[in-house]
């Protein structure tokens, strides 16, 4: 009796031993790698000082991947700008605000595109932050949902195979 009242103790004690920071910050890294790989964050975004209705945004990220030192991400990101539709490799700061991540650029030269600065907070499948391209600046805000996987292609009807 002794000895199942000792590991019965030794399970409750492990269970209730708080999360050590190394394990928080794994499992803050995988939640965000997980909710903006494969994404598409959908919504709107405004110019300060324009009178105008927000403009639809979107952005594909195909994956994003955490540097080994300091606080850059990988974010391989579809950028359809203008008449421009491109592939980018960007490396970007993310800062913490507590379990929170922001995304966090100042004056990023993306080739072709031009300078960005944003910092932008996401939160759970919501996204909201400032954007800036030059002097022209505003809000961006809207969803995060995963990417629709594409189709695949149909298989030859029966009466199509060759012979």
């Amino acid at each position: 009796m002794l000895i199942v009242g000792l590991v019965g103790g030794y399970a409750e004690e492990q269970a209730a031993k708080p999360e050590t920071p190394e394990a928080r910050k794994a499992r803050l890294f995988k939640k965000f790698e997980s909710t903006m790989s494969n994404a598409v964050l959908t919504g709107q975004f405004t110019v300060v000082g324009r009178e105008a209705p927000p403009s639809k945004e979107s952005y594909t990220i195909l994956s994003i991947r955490k540097m080994p030192q300091g606080d850059l991400w990988v974010f391989t990101a579809r950028i359809k700008y203008g008449e421009r539709d491109m592939t980018l490799p960007m490396p970007i700061p993310v800062k913490w605000a507590g379990d929170t991540p922001v995304i966090s650029l100042d004056n990023l030269t993306l080739p072709g595109l031009g300078t960005f600065s944003a910092h932008v907070v996401i939160d759970g499948s919501k996204y909201a932050g400032t954007w800036a391209h030059g002097k022209v600046g505003g809000h961006m805000y809207g969803t995060i949902a995963p990417a629709q996987p594409k189709p695949k292609p149909a298989a030859p009807k029966s009466s199509e195979k060759a012979e």
